[in-house]
């Protein structure tokens, strides 16, 4: 096998033993008169020796055929993807559980004002190569000869050990058949680490507005995949050095704010990618897996600035409240990308709470202080420990020191109240049945005000005794009705 590393060969010559499902799909495509072939992204994982349990084939068979002859590998087969040409299933295997796709040779393309590609079958394995999106995604592994051979028409093994990301037709009419390409080239950027050859970083940037035609939930999961690598960051400096950034998340791009010439504010571009690049160690070191929604909060967390900047007396830069206007445009962007409301909700509320830590800090923290502050976080307590602790990326070791010891009270301050009182469930010692029995009232506003009464003072003095409670009630209650009949 030419231009093989002995490591690739190796993960290649046993590719079939590790996976004896593709061994099996391969007899039995080969008997029916068909072609099948490892592709695509599974032949680039296997070249890189971290092929996992997801593979995906394409084959000369046509839909119908195919579902039929899988069917005989599995019972386990589904067909939602047939209309272009895929049929998927699962088995397990020597204890593995696979998941498989087979595709019918074939070549996407968009109608210049379309949203939807258009699919047509094709005939040759290199027809189908060729409409793939890069080329080290256009390799494929025949897998019904008996010695898997590879198949690479377009260069895809130079590019995989060069760490480039190339188009296999001229980038313009990739591009321009599947826009969504651009940000695949973006995820791949920060997936694998590759950098895009020169004439493809121009046609994304001449052909940046094309994305438009791509519907937002295409859209969406490519930005989620970006998101959800070990390092986002690369492959959003492409999108925004190209001008994709300006069409899918055009608050990011607004951060490039002009510096001015004193320093007085900090890079802040440069400074959410950093916040973006702590959270993710952080999330790590905390033992949690990738969380979208973390990342996507420390992505957006400073978005409100270009709209709220100001230069104070002196020429000091301040950005007041951005915190509450980079909550509103979070949510109207998530929104336009179709994200999901339960996303939604927790970003915005992440990013109108990161400043929260601040308020306190100076001032120490009471029992009052952190009460508020976990009923105010809510479920959302564990990622604002972390986005806030991430949004720290100042220079001066002795400001650093004092706020991550800051933030260590907190959080010990937090864990010493938990073993005292029920801190995730706060609410008054009494509820709106026992308030309406003791008031002798009925439910209506009064109720609520009561309620919200004894809620500020559970915050303030932490939970009582139901008797204590009952005469503080009666208390406050007495001095409202002498305050209302003196009106």
């Amino acid at each position: 096998m030419p231009n093989l590393s002995q490591a690739q060969a190796n993960a290649l010559g046993h590719l079939m033993r590790l996976t004896p499902v593709i061994a099996e799909l391969g007899a039995l495509f080969g008997n029916a008169g068909h072609q099948l072939y490892l592709v695509g992204g599974s032949v680039r994982d296997a070249l890189l020796d971290r092929l996992g349990d997801d593979l995906d084939f394409t084959t000369s068979a046509r839909p119908d055929e195919t579902e039929r002859i899988l069917r005989k590998f599995t019972p386990a087969v589904w067909d939602i993807g047939k209309v272009f040409g895929t049929i998927g299933g699962q088995k397990r295997v020597d204890g593995a559980e696979f998941k498989i796709e087979i595709t019918t040779f074939r070549a996407d393309s968009y109608e210049p004002d379309s949203r939807k590609p258009t699919v047509e079958f094709g005939d040759t394995i290199d027809g189908d190569l060729r409409r793939r999106d890069f080329t080290v995604n256009a390799m494929a592994i025949d897998v019904v000869t008996a010695t898997p051979k590879l198949v690479d028409p377009y260069g895809g093994l130079d590019d995989l050990a060069d760490h480039l990301l190339r188009t296999p037709a001229p980038p313009e009419v990739s591009f321009s058949d599947d826009p969504l390409r651009m940000m695949r080239a973006c995820r791949f950027a920060s997936q694998l680490m590759f950098e895009v050859t020169p004439d493809v970083r121009v046609a994304m940037h001449d052909m940046a507005a094309r994305i438009e035609i791509v519907s937002a939930e295409r859209i969406q999961a490519e930005l989620s995949k970006l998101m959800l690598s070990d390092h986002p960051a690369p492959g959003l400096a492409l999108m925004v050095a190209t001008g994709l950034a300006e069409y899918v998340l055009p608050e990011l791009p607004a951060l490039r704010l002009e510096r001015d010439e004193h320093n007085h504010h900090k890079d802040i571009y440069e400074h959410t990618l950093t916040v973006l690049e702590r959270a993710i160690e952080l999330e790590a070191a905390r033992h949690h897996q990738p969380d979208l929604t973390l990342r996507l909060a420390a992505l957006l967390h400073d978005i409100g600035k270009p709209a709220t900047k100001r230069i104070e007396a002196g020429g000091k830069v301040s950005f007041h409240h951005h915190d509450v206007v980079g909550a509103k445009l979070a949510k109207r962007r998530l929104k336009a990308l179709k994200y999901s409301n339960d996303v939604v909700d927790a970003v915005v509320q992440l990013v109108d709470q990161h400043l929260r830590f601040h308020g306190y800090g100076e001032a120490g923290w009471t029992d009052s202080a952190v009460r508020r502050y976990v009923r105010d976080a809510g479920d959302e307590l564990e990622r604002l420990h972390i986005l806030t602790r991430s949004d720290c990326t100042t220079r001066n070791p002795r400001k650093a020191e004092t706020l991550r010891r800051a933030y260590d009270e907190l959080e010990f301050r937090i864990d010493e109240l938990r073993t005292q009182e029920e801190l995730d469930a706060i609410r008054p010692d009494l509820d709106g049945t026992q308030i309406m029995a003791i008031l002798g009232i009925k439910p209506g506003r009064d109720v609520g005000r009561a309620y919200k009464w004894l809620l500020e003072r559970r915050m303030e003095d932490g939970p009582m005794t139901e008797a204590a409670a009952t005469e503080a009630l009666k208390a406050w209650w007495a001095a409202d009705q002498s305050i209302t009949v003196r009106r």
